[in-house]
């Protein structure tokens, strides 16, 4: 086992709402830091998958989240040590305001709870655009919401002009609470939004280096960074021992591994980083392909898809033939696969016209209703990766519809509150909306590296 480590260097960046703007903050001081010589690493409070894509530009290091409801509170403090090794002090970003966690949990997974759960002081990003010394106000109410939340300083975001600057200070003074950084508007900052908030950086990745960059630039010129690391060094020092994929599952001792084929890309960005590692513990060769314009990798033995936007790149996956008839065919011919969200779309026969694999009885096409929420599900059936009755829980996030065939022989992937029933399996195939943080389940890379050894040869 492990010898528990002490946390490094820690900070939360966090606000009082969304649209406060946390996420350019938060990128632009692990992008500053990093260029002042620190090796960062970055986190994001949450199931958010875009956020860390623009940490992982800003930091070097790959982005990762800290979700209670994912991957229960227990593992929040491992999974931070584990993604934090070899850096010399982490920023985690936040998710909404400060205190909002699930709904109906009093503030369960919530920024609060997680700073709690690390230990770590918070900085406050307050939009200060359409106030003066009301400010001070909005800063002590948070201060004095939960005492058990130690709010070390405020970054005052948007602020117009020095007259407007000086008036936010002298409200802010007196709750005693140091401002750290002061940041003027900056329209450079704008980053390409779409239905589901910005668009992943791996979608566009030179406007994504330009956007880090401005955002460093800015908190290069406008926050205290010296402050800003002495407060991440106040955080106590606790240890922990650091989560190990090794530890989670128990890998095959002989044989080679087999290849499992991540969808990676511009459309399957969506994936925790925790996934690869699970799956590579258990003794898989993990190889991400673009399916956009690459084919099943040699010798693939499982593949697994995970979410991003087909929907708006469809008409380029299906133009991709190759990958198309050859995913339905090994399918066919008992590929094992799991598939999340736009996974589940790309197995779909069509999506919004456009051809896709065929392997589910099913279309999918866009709508304008938003699903988005964690959701507690009950596998409906047993295979082979999850047994009947397993519980977990998942996430949601998404404007598509999926029209299943009135005819066919598929099972339902989950029953959810209420006898809904969601997702279609049968056999080594699970599909489903619902994105898994997999260090939840890790019995679920084991049995899908199990059933990869299988298809591979490698075991009966």
């Amino acid at each position: 086992m492990t010898d528990p480590a002490r946390l490094l260097p820690r900070i939360v960046v966090a606000a009082p709402s969304s649209g406060a703007g946390k996420t350019t903050v938060a990128v632009g001081l692990m992008a500053a830091l990093r260029r002042a010589g620190h090796t960062v690493a970055g986190f994001k409070v949450g199931p958010d998958y875009i956020d860390p894509g623009f940490h992982a530009v800003a930091t070097g290091r790959p982005g990762r989240n800290l979700d209670p409801m994912l991957s229960g509170e227990e593992r929040v403090a491992p999974l931070f040590a584990h993604g934090s090794a070899g850096a010399d002090i982490a920023v985690v970003e936040g998710v909404m305001g400060l205190y909002d966690g699930a709904l109906g949990t009093e503030g369960y997974a919530s920024t609060a709870h997680v700073s709690k759960l690390l230990e770590a002081p918070v900085v406050l990003v307050v939009d200060a655009s359409a106030a003066g010394r009301s400010v001070g106000a909005v800063v002590q109410g948070f201060v004095a919401f939960d005492t058990g939340v130690r709010i070390v300083g405020v970054i005052l975001n948007k602020v117009g002009s020095d007259r407007h600057e000086a008036e936010v200070r002298a409200g802010v003074a007196p709750t005693g609470v140091p401002v750290l950084g002061v940041l003027r508007r900056d329209t450079r900052l704008t980053v390409p939004s779409r239905h589901l908030g910005l668009i992943p950086a791996d979608e566009q990745r030179e406007q994504a280096e330009a956007a880090v960059d401005a955002a460093a630039e800015l908190v290069r010129q406008g926050v205290d960074l010296q402050a800003f690391v002495a407060a991440a060094r106040a955080a106590a020092p606790i240890e922990v021992t650091a989560w190990d994929p090794s530890a989670e599952v128990t890998p095959a001792q002989e044989g080679r591994p087999p290849v499992i084929a991540m969808a990676g890309g511009p459309v399957f960005s969506f994936r925790y980083t925790e996934t690869a590692e699970l799956l590579v513990a258990a003794g898989a060769e993990v190889v991400t392909f673009d399916p956009l314009h690459e084919s099943l990798p040699e010798a693939t033995s499982a593949l697994y898809l995970g979410g991003g936007f087909p929907e708006m790149h469809a008409e380029a996956l299906s133009d991709n033939a190759v990958l198309r008839e050859r995913v339905a065919s090994e399918v066919a011919a008992g590929l094992p696969v799991i598939a999340e969200c736009a996974g589940l779309l790309y197995l779909c026969r069509e999506l919004d016209g456009h051809q896709m694999t065929g392997v589910l009885p099913a279309t999918a096409q866009m709508t304008s209703n938003l699903a988005l929420g964690y959701r507690t599900a009950v596998a409906a059936n047993t295979t082979a990766f999850f047994d009947e009755g397993r519980r977990v829980r998942g996430h949601e996030f998404h404007r598509t519809a999926v029209h299943l065939d009135d005819d066919h022989d598929w099972t339902s992937a989950w029953y959810l509150p209420g006898g809904k029933q969601e997702g279609l399996s049968r056999g080594r195939v699970h599909a489903s909306y619902l994105h898994l943080h997999w260090t939840a389940t890790p019995e679920v890379p084991a049995r899908f590296v199990a059933a990869a050894r299988v298809h591979a040869g490698l075991e009966k």
